[in-house]
């Protein structure tokens, strides 16, 4: 495996009080976050090569992204109080 490039979808997700929180949907449970987007895709990098080697030590098949489609869905829900 040593040698092998792997592309990967992120999610920036900028948080309320400030920073991004990193999601990587096709590795599951990889989460990072950062200061700014430029910590956050330093810290993305990083999360993704730990996770691998993870994998990789345990013996585990390293997920490969598939054709991913995301779009937004806009969402009004009625809210009925008792």
């Amino acid at each position: 495996m040593k040698g092998k490039v792997f592309n990967y979808t992120v999610i920036f997700q900028k948080e309320p009080k400030g920073g991004y929180t990193v999601i990587v949907p096709a590795l599951a449970g990889c989460v990072t976050y950062g200061k700014s987007l430029d910590e956050a895709k330093k810290m993305a990098v990083e999360a993704i090569e730990l996770y691998i080697e993870s994998l990789d030590k345990h013996h585990e098949d390293v997920p490969e992204e598939k054709e991913t489609f995301y779009t937004q869905i806009k969402v009004t829900p009625t809210f009925h109080h008792a």
